[in-house]
């Protein structure tokens, strides 16, 4: 087959740009390190790479995610401990106001000591991160969660909103807790009925603590009430369950102060002193709304310490029942504040162990990354080296071809 003079140039010029190209292929991975210049180099490579960078975006936004979120939970952890602090604080002063020997005075001085731990936990429930955000007011995060209202009772203004952060491809998990569930409200499980008396009772009668008589049938959804009747020196009592409707009473029974007095849902309660006919009693769920804020229950505490009860045997009365009252409300406010705060431990952990997950599955998808889409320098380099010899030869052998004419051997 005779190959014409064009044809021969041609295919020599065709060589040398595909070898031209090749070598500037070549250069440009070199310079970038990245083997995949345009997704005509590779296109299932390219395609490959696409999804990996976007599966590397979404790691890396779970880990931003993972980040404020494990932030928030810290503080929010932080300020529960300072609550817990405070409340058991509280909780010393409390036992330290029911001993006999203190005088009105005395009285007076812990509930000034009392207000101030008050002022101090509005001060924490009023919490918020360096962004102005509110650890405890729910959805509403630029709203205080926390007001004093003109009575001087505490206002709540946030909501029951739970902010979710998406931490992993099937997870979110809660970033806050609201204010009413950490101060307002108590759990059923784990508190403890509360008892009391009216405010109205004129006897000496004292309501101790509810105790169970048998777990089997105790509930703490119960809602009793005690009512005393007869004469002074023959007291009786009937016991009303206003959990049922409608509600039912015992028959009238004898009044003994060293019996306690049965309640019907495995619970009894202890009554001592003397009190009136007329005077009433009450044994209530935890979960009750005047018995779970924890607001509410210290301003009980301090107006009843407040109030004059030296050699008055009625007024002594009145203030063991609110301080038995006000400890078993506060009690229970701390159960639900050491509850909330473990249920946060527990959020703090499982982000740290996603944060660890994440942080492997973000290095394996950069190897691979990596793998599909980076240059073995050493390899690139002899294929560059490879390619440059082969087109200065084929550059030296077509100047030195193109010079032959037969021509040339004739005239000499």
């Amino acid at each position: 087959m005779r190959i014409s003079t064009s044809q021969f140039y041609d295919q020599n010029i065709q060589t040398m740009d595909n070898q031209q190209s090749q070598l500037g292929t070549y250069y440009q991975q070199l310079s970038s390190g990245t083997a995949l210049t345009t997704p005509a180099d590779n296109p299932l490579g390219a395609a490959q790479a696409v999804q990996l960078t976007m599966v590397s975006a979404t790691y890396t936004q779970y880990q931003t995610n993972q980040n404020t979120a494990l932030s928030s939970l810290q503080l929010e952890d932080k300020t529960l401990s300072s609550v817990t602090s405070t409340m058991q604080a509280i909780t010393s002063e409390i036992v330290r106001a029911g001993d006999g020997t203190l005088n009105d005075s005395d009285r007076a001085s812990i509930a000034q000591a009392l207000q101030g731990y008050r002022n101090q936990l509005l001060n924490l429930a009023n919490t918020s991160d360096g962004a102005g955000n509110y650890l405890f007011s729910g959805f509403q995060a630029t709203t205080q969660p926390f007001t004093t209202n003109p009575a001087g009772g505490v206002n709540y203004q946030g909501d029951n909103g739970i902010r979710e952060a998406q931490v992993a491809d099937t997870r979110q998990i809660a970033t806050n807790d609201s204010g009413s569930s950490v101060f307002l409200k108590v759990p059923a499980t784990g508190t403890s009925p509360v008892a009391a008396s009216s405010v109205t009772n004129t006897g000496t009668g004292k309501i101790g603590a509810p105790s169970i008589t048998n777990p089997a049938i105790a509930t703490n959804g119960d809602n009793y009430t005690i009512t005393f009747g007869g004469t002074p020196a023959a007291p009786t009592y009937t016991v009303t369950d206003n959990t049922v409707v409608p509600a039912t009473t015992t028959a009238a029974t004898a009044f003994n102060a060293s019996t306690p007095i049965a309640l019907g849902s495995g619970m009894q309660v202890a009554i001592t002193g003397a009190p009136a006919p007329g005077d009433t009693f009450s044994v209530t769920p935890a979960t009750a709304p005047q018995n779970s804020s924890v607001f509410s229950t210290l301003d009980s505490i301090i107006s009843a310490l407040q109030q004059p009860a030296s050699n008055n045997p009625t007024a002594t009365a009145t203030l063991e029942n609110a301080l038995t009252t006000g400890m078993s409300r506060f009690q229970n406010s701390l159960t639900n504040v050491t509850v909330v705060q473990a249920s946060v431990g527990g959020r703090e952990q499982e982000l740290q162990a996603l944060q660890t997950t994440t942080q492997t599955n973000v290095t394996q998808t950069q190897s691979d990354l990596s793998s599909l889409t980076g240059v073995d320098m050493v390899s690139a380099i002899t294929k560059f080296e490879q390619t440059q010899s082969a087109l200065q030869a084929a550059q030296q052998t077509f100047v030195k071809i193109q010079g032959m004419s037969l021509f040339q051997y004739i005239g000499n």
